[in-house]
């Protein structure tokens, strides 16, 4: 209970007390140990004392919203293998770039669950890859209900931190995510400024926007080079000064960033997590992998890009910036969260 309380205070008001211990956000579940955006993944996840797990949101031809790491499903799905859909591959712009595959959008959602998920990374988590073919596509509104029945399970909150991928794309095509994503959570009662919620999204306008209709929490991602696809305008180099982390600070409550914008090298931090606390904005980075092909030189351990480098220790000093929230690949590997 006390933990709870804990998390909860620092979910909605920040708590230099949890300094050194940042939230965990399963990223994608633990997907370090289990094809991505799967049940096992989640279930793994919550196992391990995750805080909270993390699907990628995209939508199907009949508007509903599923968890995959993108709408482009070739590589974490059987589709390619899957005769009767052999003619729904194409080509398409997402986001001003050119992609090859099959789409969601390109689906219904009855014919999406009659697909199976597959690993993402094989070269580097041959591993998971034995659990291929064993479990179908997640809704998100199956993750709103994993999270539930694992907190009344566990009894501890378990958190959900979706991410809304390509909004301004699939608006393009007659799919309005943010109008199906507010009834989801309207549905749910989750909109609310103390729900257990952080929504997270490139896209500058849509949290804009978002921000009009719902309480729940919101986070703006930040990638280390280019900018938000809804603004090509805005650099997210602009976004991350002081004036452009307090114009954040008008819609939302979180950034989330790449971990290279809060350390460029082990040991040398910016000032980002403090300048973005002065702002009242609470810090997330991603992504946390154990792997030495994600670490930096310093972190990792041996040359095989597979193995496991010094991801405890880059952390831990992490947590010593400040930081308030870590997504993670291998959750378990967060440290004691009791």
């Amino acid at each position: 209970m006390i933990r709870l309380i804990l998390a909860t205070l620092l979910l909605l008001f920040g708590s230099p007390a949890l300094a050194q211990s940042p939230l965990i956000i399963a990223h994608r579940g633990a997907s370090g140990e289990r094809p991505e955006h799967t049940r096992m993944a989640y279930e793994r996840a919550i196992e391990q004392g995750a805080d909270f797990i993390e699907p990628d949101l995209v939508m199907s031809r009949d508007g509903v919203l599923i968890v995959r790491h993108e709408n482009e499903i070739g590589g974490t799905t059987d589709v390619a293998y899957r005769p009767e859909f052999a003619d729904r591959r194409t080509t398409k712009i997402i986001d001003g770039q050119s992609v090859t595959g099959w789409f969601t959008e390109d689906f219904t959602w009855a014919e999406l669950q009659t697909l199976y998920a597959r690993e993402r990374l094989p070269d580097l988590r041959p591993e998971n890859t034995a659990f291929d073919d064993l479990e179908p596509i997640l809704s998100f509104e199956q993750v709103l209900e994993i999270a539930r029945h694992a907190s009344a399970r566990t009894g501890r909150i378990i958190g959900v931190v979706p991410e809304l991928k390509h909004p301004s794309y699939f608006a393009s095509v007659g799919l309005p995510m943010e109008d199906a994503f507010v009834a989801v959570l309207e549905r749910h009662g989750l909109t609310g400024a103390e729900a257990p919620v952080i929504v997270q999204c490139f896209e500058v306008g849509t949290l804009r926007r978002l921000d009009a209709r719902i309480d729940t929490p919101l986070l703006q991602l930040i990638a280390a080079s280019g900018g938000p696809a809804d603004d090509r305008g805005l650099s997210y180099d602009a976004m991350t000064t002081p004036q452009g982390l307090a114009e954040i600070a008008t819609y939302a409550d979180w950034i989330g960033v790449d971990t290279a914008l809060i350390e460029p090298e082990p040991g040398a931090p910016t000032t980002l997590v403090a300048d973005a606390q002065a702002a009242r904005l609470k810090v997330a980075a991603w992504t946390f992998r154990a792997e030495n092909a994600f670490l930096p030189e310093g972190d990792r351990i041996g040359s095989d890009p597979a193995a496991h480098g010094r991801l405890r220790e880059r952390l831990a000093r992490f947590a010593g910036y400040g930081l308030d929230a870590a997504f993670m690949d291998q959750p378990g590997l967060g440290g004691s969260r009791e």
